[in-house]
């Protein structure tokens, strides 16, 4: 009986851990593997399935000024990008002393989480259909800002678009900054496998050429 007993406190806190079952896929995962990939590589002909650009990581990084001289706005951070991530964020520490700003090295500046695998896609889902839809004036995300190498990064001004966040309870109206890290060797690659995803990208000017007569 008591051999019993202990398996089930055993399976209970297995449970209450993953409370997900474990055929459980995001959705934007699926849609990966079943529609994106395939049509990603008739797009840029590719050979190999492995050629074909895929997410690696998203990266959070919010940057709290009067984090040094106040822990409270500090706890604030990351608690707030701890809600909106699903995932506890590490304290990100000044490398270097900067006296303008009265900034010693090792002083607390902000705080940051990179997320992977299947928390990576339920957050680009939550932040495609809820939170960028509620920003203000939100008119689409620009196709400028890819670093060259397949990664796409851009800012959001309030944390407060995101459902998680209760307004009555922030301390301050804080912005973060987004990098959607990719195996893409090229932004053009980069650019179609983030909006084949549903990532609200601006469409690109299409280049039209002149035919000069002589």
């Amino acid at each position: 009986m008591a051999g019993n007993k202990r398996k089930m406190k055993l399976n209970n806190r297995q449970a209450t851990k993953n409370p997900m079952p474990s055929n459980y896929i995001p959705n934007l995962r699926e849609l990966y593997y079943e529609n994106i990939q395939s049509e990603l590589m008739k797009k840029f002909e590719y050979k190999n399935l492995m050629e074909v650009p895929r997410l690696f990581s998203i990266c959070l990084n919010m940057g709290i000024g009067d984090a040094k001289t106040n822990a409270k706005s500090l706890e604030s951070g990351i608690n707030e990008l701890t809600h909106i991530s699903g995932q506890k964020p590490i304290v990100t520490k000044s490398k270097q002393d900067i006296s303008n700003f009265k900034i010693r090295k090792g002083f607390p500046v902000g705080c940051k989480v990179t997320l992977r695998a299947d928390r990576m896609y339920e957050f680009l889902e939550r932040m495609i259909a809820v939170a960028l839809p509620r920003s203000r004036d939100f008119r689409g995300l620009s196709f400028k800002s890819f670093d060259g190498r397949g990664n796409y990064n851009f800012g959001i001004k309030e944390q407060i678009i995101f459902t998680e966040i209760n307004y009555d309870k922030i301390e301050a109206i804080r912005g973060l900054n987004i990098t959607l890290v990719t195996s893409a060797k090229t932004d053009d690659e980069a650019y179609w496998l983030l909006k084949e995803l549903g990532l609200p990208l601006k469409d690109k000017p299409k280049k039209i050429e002149v035919n000069e007569t002589v």
